[in-house]
């Protein structure tokens, strides 16, 4: 390993890739709240954001490999959307207010580059 908390592995292009167990992303949404009601979403991913810039304790450089969109859904719409770039720090915390009309379905999603996505479904009720 390059790192003691992420775990690296070449695949057979000589490419360093992370192994997909330590990803893991997380969010705080309340399990219930009034309607009209404007709470805070909040996420966190455990990703190390490699800009690929730095080089490895080989010497060899990191390739690139960052959470490069994030997409919310609240019952199938989006409600938030961003496109993030290599400057963003290792570990990306994004938080966002949502106007609570209805009782339903958060879907998050994580894009990374090459396409890999980490999801995350979390459900609130109406009070």
């Amino acid at each position: 390993p390059l790192n003691n908390s992420i775990n690296y592995k070449s695949d057979n292009r000589g490419l360093w890739r992370i192994a997909m167990s330590k990803i893991k992303p997380r969010a705080k949404i309340p399990k219930e709240a009034e309607l009209d009601e404007v709470i805070e979403i909040k996420t966190l991913i455990r990703h190390p954001m490699h800009s690929g810039r730095v080089k490895g304790s080989d010497g060899k450089t990191i390739p690139r490999l960052i959470i490069n969109k994030f997409n919310a859904m609240f019952n199938g719409k989006t409600v938030f959307a961003v496109n993030l770039e290599p400057s963003i720090s290792s570990n990306p915390y994004i938080s966002f207010p949502f106007k609570v009309k209805e009782a339903g379905t958060f879907e998050l999603t994580w894009e990374e580059d090459g396409g890999n996505q980490y999801k995350l479904a979390k459900s609130i009720k109406v009070v």
